[in-house]
């Protein structure tokens, strides 16, 4: 008798609590049906994101990724890196060269530059003594000439090319060609543009 409101309770359709329906998931269980498409749609976006800055780093440094030894002066087919002295006196660069581009092979190596101290430069490198003048003809070399407005540019090396007239220094050891003013025989180009060749010692 104590059980009968028990048996005689109206069945509203729900289940009683604490008794899931069978056939209906548990409200904890996980649902694997649509998650791992969602994982795939995350993972696309975000390698998409960050592809985008990636293929801009590679347009920006795409000099330092493409050239020899990662060299933007560097030329191609350059089989070793640029040393950091030049010519037969080992001089730096000038402070002020500009538009550098150098072919190495074998150890020989040919280098080109923009420079508007071409006169230190040359007593630096010892190609003219330091009391001398740069254009004192007992220092030029005469075996060779470049037309007014002829272009000069060794084999292998990139870039621009020197323009006649030129003046030249050295030997087969160490030479230099640089750019005469067209307008006076004692002058450079302002800025003017030399080639130095020489051998590695």
């Amino acid at each position: 008798m104590s059980d009968s409101w028990q048996d005689d309770a109206p069945d509203n359709g729900e289940p009683d609590i604490g008794e899931p329906d069978i056939g209906e998931p548990d409200i904890g269980e996980p649902d694997d049906g649509p998650r791992p498409r969602h994982l795939l749609r995350r993972l696309a976006i975000a390698v998409l994101v960050l592809a985008i800055p990636a293929g801009g780093l590679v347009w920006l440094f795409q000099d330092d990724l493409f050239h020899p030894f990662g060299d933007a002066r560097a030329c191609e087919g350059s089989d070793a890196p640029l040393s950091g002295a030049f010519g037969a006196g080992g001089a730096p660069l000038p402070g002020d060269a500009s538009d550098v581009h150098y072919y190495t092979q074998g150890g020989h190596t040919e280098l080109s530059f923009v420079s508007s101290r071409i006169p230190a430069f040359l007593h630096t490198a010892g190609f003219v003594p330091d009391d001398a003048s740069p254009f004192d003809e007992s220092y030029l070399d005469d075996h060779y000439a470049l037309g007014e407005d002829d272009t000069e540019l060794p084999k292998g090396l990139c870039g621009t090319g020197v323009r006649g007239p030129v003046l030249t220094y050295g030997s087969t050891a160490a030479s230099i060609m640089v750019e005469r003013s067209p307008f006076t025989a004692d002058r450079f180009r302002a800025p003017a543009r030399a080639i130095v060749t020489y051998d590695a010692p």
